[in-house]
């Protein structure tokens, strides 16, 4: 009897080689492929009859073969099988590629389970290489769903399928379930041995929808009481105590009044700070929100009550903006800044390091250079980290390191409701600015197609002898086999077009200074139009850039186009946004009108999110946020609450989940394979 932590090598007809690739789906044994779930079912029990089927869609037909199966060979290295079939309805072509196996599959006159997808239109409809099973006589209800499991080139649904029955046969009749019966009950969940199962080998679409649901309150709540044990942890550390009396005089140094928003987010890292405890805090806040002066104040804090801060920024762009925005601010409270980038000269950096070292340096503003061997803080007592998704946690983590339980500060502009962002960052107490600063003025606007191009380039120009300047943001840097317009080719058709006007290029292939050197000229006016790719999307701050277009607008997330736009309303004037790609089709146009329609991030966020799902929106796990690997953030938000507070009410009778022991097993393993992932 094979057992869950077998390898999978010793399933028949996996061999060693199989086994290696099986590895880049991290499966190694029986357990991992059962907690490896169906990225999607194939329903086969819905049968369409041949007359009610269109092209370009997959389909589960019940019919008869009508003629013997041919082999055609077309050309070296291509072979062509195809036959016919009919039911009641009509009749159909049936054709299998690369097969030739395919001719023994079938007979004449007899009925068979058809599944695949239709190709083409009139004669050269047809079938194309469907999945095929006979049909015993008098059977009523062929077909079956189908699981259909993430794959990795070399591999066949076959061999997943071939692994996750042995897994399951692996599976003991007294499999543990880590989720108290009481609340399996009350939310009407399966039982563990049954949703794994439902979910490998359901019956029906609904076992499958019963299944996901257990498994989807069950990795929720798990997370939620890992989530919630870290921050009472947290809670227990001795923090460094910082005294509030200096901030009426950071509040009166700033050039303009903060909004309510800004006010309540700083007077909760007063509180925290003032606590005992290390403070773990996320700040959200929309595009413009002011996250910056936020910030300062928790620098400010940690330099008035002798401590020194680490400000991270993810750009030497952003770096070198937040030092130039915040060091006349410091200056007018007695506080010395220092800006530490990659790419300084060797005499600059050991300027700095030696201002950090001996504790000169009471406000370090830089790059990932802050974390790197070398750079020693004399007193580290505050951290922040901007744009916190541009950032793994171990980056956060290491520059945490430098000092002794530093209060740490995160920061991001990426707009998500307040339940996810609960759940999402579970181990840090959130702030969210929900104001925008008095002045500011809505961006105008819109989506349009090819067909407006000579009037959208007149419309730069306008723009530009009013006093403006432009932002282009095109996607790609080089020019490629793809119709997206790249950054360096569209400069040259803007010289062409704007041959009186001042245009330079930025992007990612660009070293760091001479990024540097070019976002200067813009800034200071002696750029009129910069033609980038999305390397501007983060912090850059130049109010008198009162228009932005984005080429292949269709190509992004709503969010991030939201982010680009953020580039531009800066300032007194009123701003534009025109999207190009608004001709790409029904779906992109009504996408780009969601972007007209409202400057309301988290407005976006949640369209972005239903409409990309939440592994395009957060992208790549190094972002620091949560592995779900069944629960969907948007459709699971009534789960992802009741599991939060179901969480919460366990752990606040039973904190170290004494009673539970499955619960705490399962929460302590989550929690030890997390070590370098979110939950750092």
């Amino acid at each position: 009897m094979p057992a869950l932590d077998d390898s999978i090598q010793h399933v028949s007809g996996i061999g060693p080689k199989k086994t290696a690739l099986f590895q880049k789906l991290h499966i190694s044994t029986l357990r991992d492929a059962l907690e490896t779930y169906p990225r999607d079912y194939e329903d086969r029990t819905r049968i369409t009859p041949i007359a009610d089927t269109a092209s370009d869609g997959k389909y589960a037909l019940r019919a008869v073969v009508g003629t013997q199966p041919k082999l055609s060979r077309l050309r070296r290295g291509l072979t062509l099988v195809k036959c016919t079939i009919f039911d009641s309805s009509g009749s159909l072509s049936v054709t299998w590629f690369n097969s030739p196996y395919a001719v023994s599959l079938v007979r004449v006159g007899e009925e068979y389970l058809f599944y695949g997808r239709i190709q083409g239109a009139g004669r050269t409809r047809a079938l194309v290489s469907p999945q095929v099973e006979p049909i015993a006589p008098g059977d009523d209800r062929p077909g079956r769903i189908v699981p259909v499991y993430p794959l990795t080139a070399g591999l066949t649904q076959r061999d997943l399928a071939r692994v996750t029955e042995a897994a399951l046969d692996a599976v003991p009749g007294d499999w543990p379930d880590p989720l108290p019966a009481p609340l399996r009950a009350r939310y009407r969940l399966l039982d563990a041995a049954d949703a794994l199962a439902a979910i490998h080998r359901p019956q029906t679409t609904g076992e499958v929808a019963e299944a996901r649901r257990r498994m989807v309150f069950e990795e929720l709540f798990l997370l939620c009481c890992g989530l919630q044990q870290l921050k009472e942890r947290r809670r227990d550390d001795p923090g460094i105590p910082f005294a509030a009396d200096g901030l009426a005089a950071y509040l009166a140094a700033l050039p303009f009044a903060p909004t309510g928003a800004q006010r309540r987010a700083i007077d909760q890292i007063a509180a925290d700070c003032a606590s005992g405890r290390p403070m773990n805090r996320l700040v959200q806040g929309d595009v413009g929100s002011g996250k910056t002066i936020v910030a300062a104040a928790l620098c400010a804090l940690a330099a008035q009550n002798g401590w020194q801060a680490a400000f991270m920024a993810p750009t030497e762009i952003l770096a070198a903006q937040h030092a130039a925005t915040l060091t006349p601010l410091f200056a007018r409270l007695g506080i010395a800044c220092t800006l530490l980038t990659g790419s300084m000269t060797a005499a600059q950096k050991r300027t700095a390091l030696a201002a950090i070292e001996s504790g000169a340096a009471q406000v370090v503003i830089g790059t990932h250079a802050l974390i790197q061997q070398g750079v020693t803080f004399h007193r580290l007592g505050a951290v922040v980290a901007d744009e916190q998704h541009r950032f793994g946690v171990a980056q956060r983590a290491a520059l945490s390191a430098k000092g002794n339980a530093p209060h740490i500060l995160v920061m991001s502009a990426t707009p998500i409701p307040r339940t996810l962002a609960l759940l999402l960052y579970g181990d840090l107490d959130v702030s969210i600015l929900d104001e925008l600063p008095p002045g500011r003025r809505p961006v105008e606007t819109y989506a349009v197609g090819q067909t407006m191009r000579r009037r959208i380039t007149a419309f730069i120009d306008k723009q530009i002898a009013a006093g403006g300047q432009v932002y282009v943001v095109c996607p790609l840097v080089e020019e490629g086999e793809t119709d997206l317009r790249s950054a360096e080719q569209h400069a040259k058709e803007l010289h062409t077009a704007l041959p009186h006007r001042r245009i330079a290029v930025l992007h990612g292939r660009m070293k760091d200074a001479e990024k540097t050197r070019v976002m200067q000229a813009f800034a200071a006016q002696q750029v009129d139009i910069l033609v980038a790719t999305t390397v501007i999307e983060v912090g850059v701050d130049v109010p008198n850039a009162g228009l932005m277009v984005v080429e292949d607008a269709d190509r992004f997330g709503l969010s991030q186009l939201h982010q680009l736009r953020g580039r531009v309303g800066r300032g007194s004037r009123q701003s534009y946004c025109v999207l190009f790609g608004a001709d790409k089709g029904a779906t992109a146009r009504e996408r780009l009108k969601i972007l007209c329609r409202t400057n309301d991030g988290f407005e976006i966020a949640r369209a972005d999110l239903a409409q990309r799902g939440p592994g395009d929106f957060f992208g790549q796990r190094q972002h620091g946020l949560p592995a779900l690997h069944v629960a969907d953030p948007v459709a699971d938000l009534a789960l992802m609450q009741a599991a939060r507070e179901e969480a919460e009410a366990i752990l606040s009778a039973d904190p170290q989940l004494a009673g539970y022991p499955l619960l705490r097993d399962r929460v302590q393993r989550l929690l030890a394979a997390e070590q370098d992932g979110a939950f750092n």
